[in-house]
């Protein structure tokens, strides 16, 4: 590639299979004036609410919103936060013919409930067992029909029972059979199971629960060494360890650093992981360098963080950062 105008244009060719929770994100936002009487809480004046496609599926809208074309393959209730989910696939254009309706399950839907940008509850109504043996078996029928159409995998994985060792293992062989490459957004419950993918994405917080271990990283010794205990006990190409306002720490095994973080007025990082993970995945599929990959993804996470709730990058926000950025340039 020898322009961001080429790579972002060869992102448009891509199409993404996007595996994982979905859910609903509700948010209902006004000011808190005073408290109640009838308790010592907060009483907020509703001024606005809104629906968004969260969980996997804000993964599927950063897919989008970069060109590319995102396929959700994912299980949700036969309820009307259901038909609410399709609903909200049909307004954003995007097909729902991966997306099973499962009379065994509740649509996840978080409601998050804040004042002046401050959150002040959320509840959430979810179901966090694993699919039973028909849902499963369902879901992994139209990961194997739809991995045809793909460029790239995406697990994106919030432990709410979607992905389970055997939906990980089969789609997996499945890629690998037909040369995919496999991006993951892990969690706990799963977190080793992913042996042999392209990248292994992580934040600092999933990374001290997935592996139980404690330590600093603004410590770059600590930090090498959670590095390396996350590469004994999973097998991957790449790794990323997101580090939220520091940056974000790659490795290859052959090639590793550390990237600043950029300046940023931040408002929420809610859903950053979700663009990095985005961006970082269609590079995968242009063979891009990891280095520039990282960057790239890096700028992009921060963007996002300036929004408030979970939302999509921003391309033409992330197209004028990174033409004037110095560590991409040199690639360039």
């Amino acid at each position: 590639m020898k322009s961001i105008e080429e790579i972002f244009e060869a992102f448009k060719d891509k199409t993404v299979l996007v595996v994982g929770d979905v859910m609903i994100d509700h948010y209902m936002r006004g000011k808190a004036s005073k408290i109640s009487k009838e308790a010592p809480v907060p009483v907020v004046t509703l001024e606005k609410q809104e629906k968004r496609l969260g969980g996997a599926a804000n993964v599927a809208m950063n897919i989008r919103a970069l060109g590319a074309t995102p396929i959700l393959c994912s299980v949700v209730g036969d309820d009307p936060d259901g038909e609410e989910f399709e609903r909200l696939l049909e307004y954003e254009n995007m097909p729902n013919k991966g997306i099973i309706r499962s009379q065994n399950r509740v649509t996840t839907t978080k409601l998050r409930i804040t004042s002046d940008l401050q959150h002040l509850i959320r509840v959430d109504r979810e179901d966090v067992h694993p699919l039973i043996d028909l849902d499963q078996k369902s879901l992994l029928h139209h990961i194997k029909n739809l991995l045809d159409e793909c460029d790239l995998v995406i697990f994106e994985d919030y432990d709410k029972g979607t992905i389970n060792p055997e939906v990980i293992e089969e789609t997996i062989r499945l890629a690998k059979e037909n040369n995919i490459p496999i991006a993951v957004d892990p969690k706990r419950r799963n977190f080793t199971k992913y042996q042999g993918v392209s990248l292994f994405k992580v934040n600092v917080a999933d990374l001290k629960d997935g592996l139980d271990i404690e330590f600093n990283a603004l410590e770059e010794t600590e930090l090498a060494n959670a590095a390396s205990q996350l590469k004994a006990n999973v097998a991957a190409d790449n790794y990323f360890i997101t580090l939220s306002k520091n940056g974000l720490f790659y490795d290859s095994g052959t090639e590793s650093g550390k990237l600043d973080a950029h300046q940023r007025k931040i408002v929420e990082v809610l859903g950053a992981g979700d663009t990095v993970i985005s961006v970082s995945g269609l590079c995968l599929t242009l063979g891009l360098p990891l280095e520039f990959t990282a960057e790239l993804a890096n700028i992009a996470g921060g963007i996002v963080c300036e929004m408030p709730g979970a939302v999509p990058i921003d391309k033409e926000l992330l197209y004028k950062e990174a033409k004037e950025n110095p560590i991409l340039k040199k690639y360039l």
